[in-house]
């Protein structure tokens, strides 16, 4: 039988469809990308000044259009560039048209000026500019705020992170991007406020036309124009145009014991996967994962049965379950947790640990918005308790750590809290993706701050989201492609999947956290292959049963999980990530390649040696695939002190002799 071969897109993305690249503007000191009609990575040589200015349209359910751009034009003249195009936003229900115009002169000045005109009434949350700042040199640090009545604040951007609006009724703001050096952000056409985007993960903070406490959605009446624009202007002397040589490697530095230790490893398992787990049991085991988080959702009639699958998938993977209980939320809890407790009793299945929320607790609420009618958590807790005695109760968010931020829950009467996360709230771009695990060690502290000291754990987490809090539904993708809030996400199954489930790990890792549970055995958050109702490229007539590359960095986490970390930095850790712990062969590092290019790195013990098992690669994909085991093999030699080569998403695994 022959192996079939896929395509690198399909080896990388687990799509055909490959992301959309921008194109790179310069101008003087000044540089930034053209994508998709935004403007990304706005910099003045090698410093970010702003991550984005963008123009957006969201439908009623906080979806984001792909715009149609036509009639592009660009032109770079020296120290300028302008650039213009038109497009178009539209679905079966609605259609907007608008003209952008963008211009960078010679004396430093930026201009993004958008003329929108709706072809039909246009229901949406929110349609016009999106600002984000970068989090490197400006989370904590000075910023003044410049108020639609022309008031002017002295204030900063938010260090732990805010789950409100920072600063609402926003014309303008101004930070320092070097010493000696300030821009000022200028947004007109509208009222702005601020949210801290790193509440969803986002690695910015984000500035946007129409303030939440206004009615949404809203309609945009047909034929109505209207403009909006935003400027950047700078403060102070410019650089000088900076001096663009060759790539450099990234330098590795591996340091001394952190007195941390290895998070153990989970996976989360939804309803719907408990029998389909089952079939994979074997493969589950030899991942060494330590814990299953077993959903349990009191408004589905099939807990019984739920609960004799997982006590048998408990059997044969020796993993210790968690229940992740959801209740109704509209009798009293006691009530509403009898027959799960019944059902989880008779099944003989012996939990670790409980955690449970109401239904409600499943859906955002805005800041200063009333919360859902749900049971106060004092009830709630006790009714868990008293339903599944002596053993550890766990509570937060089943959603993301926005939820958490904003309701959190009373950590005094818990023994752990615990949230999940996704990257693809507000953007689903490869870049966006991995920018992501910038936010993470913002969540950490931020998490802390407020539990008190209890133990914390996170997940079950992975690309795709798992529920919507801010809509009726997770979102659609039949097309395979790169899709906000959508449920199936293709690069969970490619080289992309593994290379952010590494960064993931490792920046919860060096949190501290106790336990990271990661995707699902199976379907579409999976680390195993199974047959779906949607396309899975190479998966859907590979050699059964197979795995993903993901697949090989969980067996890998989980199988360190208690060793003592040892401290590991990359020179720049945007683009490759990197965590190192002891073993009985030595120091054993992971690396993680977050970018499309292949990167070269070094590591800085140049009199040591060590051995790589690069077989996360585009090379081992199909070996990978149908050996679970291949990266506990030995790898090839490396030169001490050399320069090495890590391809695109690719994971390296180096055992590192003292």
């Amino acid at each position: 039988m022959t192996t079939p071969q896929p395509s690198r897109a399909v080896k990388l993305f687990g799509t055909e469809t490959e992301d959309v690249e921008g194109r790179t503007l310069r101008a003087g000191p000044l540089s930034a990308v053209l994508d998709s009609g935004a403007l990304r990575y706005i910099r003045l040589g090698d410093t970010e000044v702003m991550r984005a200015i963008a123009y957006l349209v969201r439908d009623e359910n906080w979806g984001t259009f792909a715009p149609e751009i036509s009639n592009l034009n660009v032109e770079e003249t020296g120290g300028a560039f302008a650039v213009s195009y038109d497009a178009r936003c539209h679905d079966t229900k609605r259609s907007i048209r608008y003209h952008a115009e963008i211009r960078y002169s010679p004396a430093g000045a930026l201009n993004f000026t958008v003329n929108a005109k709706p072809d039909t009434d246009v229901l949406t949350n929110r349609t016009g500019f999106v600002v984000l700042h970068p989090l490197k040199g400006v989370a904590g640090h000075p910023l003044t705020v410049e108020h639609v009545d022309g008031r002017i604040l002295h204030s900063e951007f938010p260090a732990l992170i805010n789950p409100d609006c920072p600063f609402r009724d926003v014309r303008a703001l101004t930070h320092q991007v070097m010493p000696g050096l300030d821009v000022t952000c200028r947004m007109e056409g509208d009222g702005f406020e601020m949210e801290d985007h790193r509440n969803w993960t986002d690695a910015s903070f984000k500035t946007y036309v129409r303030a939440l406490s206004k009615p949404w959605p809203y309609t945009l009446p047909a034929g109505e124009e209207f403009t909006q624009s935003v400027s950047l202007s700078f403060i102070g002397s410019l650089p000088a145009p900076a001096v663009h040589s060759g790539p450099r490697a990234i330098e590795v530095q591996i340091g001394a014991a952190s007195n941390l230790r290895m998070p153990r490893i989970g996976l989360g398992l939804p309803t719907e996967e408990a029998v389909p787990s089952l079939a994979v049991a074997p493969l589950i085991r030899a991942a060494g994962v330590s814990t299953l988080v077993c959903q349990f959702d009191g408004r589905r009639p099939d807990n019984s049965a739920t609960a004799a699958a997982v006590a048998e998938l408990a059997k044969a993977t020796g993993c210790e379950i968690v229940a992740e209980i959801i209740i109704d939320g509209k009798a009293q809890p006691a009530e509403e947790l009898e027959p799960i407790a019944s059902a989880i009793a008779a099944a003989n299945l012996k939990l670790s640990a409980v955690t449970v929320s109401p239904a409600p607790h499943l859906k955002a609420v805005l800041p200063g918005k009333k919360g859902p009618d749900a049971p106060a958590f004092e009830s709630l807790y006790g009714a868990a308790r008293a339903a599944f005695p002596s053993v550890p109760l766990g509570g937060g968010m089943y959603s993301y750590f926005t939820e958490l931020n904003r309701n959190p829950p009373p950590a005094e009467l818990l023994d752990f809290v615990t949230h999940t996360t996704t990257p693809i709230v507000h953007a689903a771009d490869d870049v966006s993706v991995m920018e992501t695990l910038e936010a993470l060690p913002y969540v950490i502290q931020s998490t802390r701050s407020f539990i008190k000291g209890k133990p914390y754990r996170v997940g079950p987490s992975a690309i795709p989201a798992r529920d919507n809090p801010y809509g009726a539904a997770t979102a659609g993708n039949p097309g395979n492609g790169r899709v906000c809030l959508a449920r199936m996400d293709p690069r969970q199954r490619g080289l992309f999947g593994a290379a952010w489930t590494l960064g993931y790990i490792a920046a919860f890792a060096k949190g501290g956290i106790d336990i990271v549970s990661i995707g699902e055995p199976t379907g579409p958050s999976g680390i195993i292959a199974r047959k779906t109702d949607y396309l899975q490229p190479y998966f859907d007539t590979a050699q059964s049963p197979a795995v993903y590359p993901v697949y090989h960095v969980v067996k890998g986490m989980a199988e360190a999980a208690g060793a003592e970390i040892i401290e590991s930095s990359a020179s720049e850790g945007s683009k490759l990530a990197c965590i190192a712990f002891i073993t009985s062969g030595g120091v054993e590092l992971w690396l993680a390649n977050l970018t499309n290019v292949t990167q070269s790195f070094v590591l800085d013990r140049v009199a040591t040696k060590a051995i790589a098992s690069l077989a996360l690669d585009e090379n081992s994909f199909v070996e990978a695939s149908i050996r679970p085991g291949y990266l506990a093999e030995s790898g090839q030699s490396l030169a001490p002190g050399a320069a090495q080569c890590l391809g695109a998403y690719s994971v390296a695994k180096l055992i590192v002799h003292q």
